[in-house]
């Protein structure tokens, strides 16, 4: 098994070779990614719903040491990742990360929030600090208000 710390700078070092391939093969990837956790959370989404996303991430936020905290309302389960494990290992490392790896998250995230029928809007802060935000929704205009909440729509990823 590859040690957390050389995990994620191998993780960052393949997405910077997939993005000098050209428009498409990062994103590929992603997908790639997001299809492969279907079979780890997709029913468990689809069935309990926001509770069944908290559950989740309340697992992986201890299995991986993260520094976030998970708020479920009844409308909303919001994600505040105040220093991200992953890219934290990378910047640790002192390797220079791929300009889009914070990008990753909602590239597995997003497709399968839409399969399971919820909406979700990421707040990146700051590509360079290993912090972000994400924000879960069933209901789609709930989820416009909150993306249209942000002045700086740039850092704003979404789908729909």
């Amino acid at each position: 098994m590859i040690p957390s710390d050389h995990f994620v700078k191998f993780y960052n070092e393949v997405f910077k070779f997939l993005d000098a391939r050209g428009p498409g093969h990062l994103e590929k990837y992603w997908l790639t990614i997001s299809h492969h956790q279907e079979l780890h959370c997709l029913e468990l989404f689809k069935t309990k719903g926001l509770q069944g996303m908290y559950e989740y991430w309340e697992h992986i936020r201890i299995e991986e040491n993260c520094d976030m905290t998970l708020t479920l309302t009844e409308d909303c389960l919001t994600m505040k990742m105040h220093k991200c494990p992953s890219l934290g290992k990378v910047l640790d490392n002192d390797a220079i990360p791929c300009e889009k790896y914070c990008d990753h998250c909602a590239g597995w995230i997003g497709p399968l929030l839409t399969k399971a029928g919820y909406w979700l809007v990421y707040d990146m802060v700051d590509r360079h600090q290993p912090q972000c935000q994400e924000f879960i929704y069933e209901d789609l205009e709930l989820a416009k208000q909150k993306r249209d909440s942000y002045t700086d729509k740039s850092m704003i990823i979404c789908n729909f």
